[in-house]
């Protein structure tokens, strides 16, 4: 490692972390009485099937779960809630365990099939103005029903986290709260047009659950009316209502989440464990239910005795567990504390704070499916580290590259190498040249002219250890990630002084 680069890394890893940033270093484990919260259930449960009107003179099916017993649903009235509003009718029976719980303790649940899913008449289109328009109109149902308070909060995961986000940003009037689990905050950048390149990760999925977005997607590669009207990122303003964001350092929808908590840091909590797509339950660190049943408390019953998180954010320093890995609770994201790190990429395939001579680098469009070769990829390293660097932010790297096709793809994966040479993924990045002003109109790409590309890399909570080296690849393709679709060609980036750079955003390591 070069003198240069000890010192910038020593001066970012260097000292305690400033005073009441974060939890003590002892405390990997979650000390917060949000998430230890509990109360016994009350009630027995009665269900039934339901056909909530919908404004146009259809119906949303949905399955009706009440605070009751064999007898029949229980005298009084009860908050509400929207659990899992999806497109997965076959998944209702699982969704159910959790409206039970909830119903057991005095809430009205609904778990509720999408138009054209299920027994829901019409045709499925995810995420889009009739959906959403749908799911209002279940939310003042509910409210109005005589058995209901007129509170409801909605909550889901992955398309219910969706579903949650988009109609709250609809504002319907008796929605109080709702819990997104790995929600989105852009359909199109999150899920389909990666850095405006095509995800074949999400082709399967069209094709069971809307085969005609096979077509419809394809027929809008840029971000024009038709993604903003399936969009949080194009109503963000709109995001008010309070909003407890379970996400997954793991999952694919990572940036969303963050970046949904960056658009309303009023009225957004965040929870990001080490966990991969899905509810945390039964993953790693599962926080348990206490936390969803004091948000709904809190919100929909008014009960001053429900807390709130300790904190906006709560997040588990990846990857865990070990020393100085675990739950960590900071008032805002980035931490306060955290810094930019600018590292250069070398004429010699280092990462450094000194960048060197001039220089460039050269690889070769990898147009197949498979693994990239040694010449379909750029690697730059650090040393060996002398003291843990914890990532906690986004990376944005601006790589300056020319093409000699008419177009390209950069892909840029960021990796923690172990002393024996295992490279693990730590995050990653991607974005089509001709986008690098924005997805909405493409730039041209002349052949042999050098751009500045700013690849936005997702955020992370990642500690590497001392000994371990950070790397950075460059390349044409992430397959299954984004589409093999970069013409063929060569690809050169300016390095060194005045060349490519990547911005980490460190944590000091206690």
């Amino acid at each position: 490692m070069t003198a240069t680069m000890t010192a910038a890394l020593a001066a970012v890893t260097a000292g305690p972390a400033p005073a009441g940033a974060a939890t003590p270093p002892s405390a990997g484990v979650l000390n917060d009485p949000f998430f230890t919260y509990d109360r016994p259930a009350q009630y027995g449960v009665s269900r039934s099937d339901v056909r909530v009107p919908v404004r146009d003179g259809s119906f949303i099916a949905c399955d009706l779960y009440r605070p009751g017993g064999s007898e029949g649903p229980a005298a009084g009235r009860h908050p509400g809630l929207i659990l899992d509003y999806t497109a997965y009718a076959d998944q209702a029976e699982s969704f159910g365990v959790q409206a039970t719980y909830f119903a057991q303790r005095g809430y009205n649940g609904l778990v509720c099939a999408t138009r054209g899913s299920g027994e829901s008449p019409g045709r499925v289109d995810p995420f889009g103005p009739q959906e959403q328009r749908d799911n209002y109109d279940v939310i003042e149902w509910l409210a109005a029903q005589p058995w209901s308070t007129g509170s409801v909060g909605q909550m889901g995961v992955s398309y219910g986290g969706h579903s949650s986000l988009l109609v709250a940003v609809n504002q319907p009037p008796h929605l109080k709260a709702i819990i997104p689990v790995n929600g989105l905050h852009d359909w199109y950048e999150n899920t389909i047009y990666r850095g405006g390149i095509y995800s074949p990760r999400i082709r399967p999925w069209q094709q069971s659950v809307a085969p005609d977005t096979l077509t419809t997607y394809a027929e809008h590669p840029l971000y024009d009316r038709f993604w903003q009207d399936r969009s949080v990122k194009s109503r963000k303003h709109r995001l008010t209502a309070p909003t407890l964001e379970i996400n997954g350092w793991y999952d694919r929808y990572r940036d969303g989440m963050v970046k949904n908590y960056l658009a309303g840091k009023d009225n957004v909590w965040l929870v990001s464990g080490p966990w991969r797509h899905g509810y945390p339950a039964k993953q790693y660190a599962d926080i348990g239910p206490g936390a969803y049943l004091a948000w709904w408390d809190r919100w929909l019953r008014d009960d001053p005795a429900a807390p709130l998180p300790k904190a906006k954010i709560t997040s588990y320093e990846t990857p865990g567990p070990g020393a100085g890995a675990g739950w960590r609770q900071y008032p805002d994201w980035p931490p306060p504390g955290a810094r930019a790190l600018r590292l250069a990429f070398t004429r010699n395939g280092g990462l450094d704070r000194a960048p060197g001579r001039p220089g460039a680098a050269t690889f070769t469009v990898n147009t197949e499916q498979t693994p990239a070769a040694p010449d379909e990829r750029l690697l730059f390293e650090t040393g060996p580290l002398r003291r843990d660097l914890v990532l906690a932010g986004d990376i944005e790297t601006t790589v300056k590259a020319s093409f000699t096709a008419r177009d390209g793809n950069i892909a840029i994966v960021v990796s923690d190498v172990a002393p024996d040479g295992t490279a693990t993924r730590v995050t990653e990045g991607w974005l089509k040249a001709s986008h690098r002003h924005g997805h909405r109109r493409p730039v041209p790409v002349v052949p042999g002219l050098t751009s500045d590309l700013r690849v936005h890399v997702w955020p992370t909570h990642y500690r590497l250890k001392s000994g371990h080296r950070l790397r950075i690849t460059v390349s044409s393709d992430d397959h299954p990630e984004i589409d093999s679709d970069a013409p063929g060609g060569r690809v050169g980036l300016t390095v060194g002084a005045g060349g490519s750079y990547a911005e980490l955003t460190v944590l000091p390591a206690p």
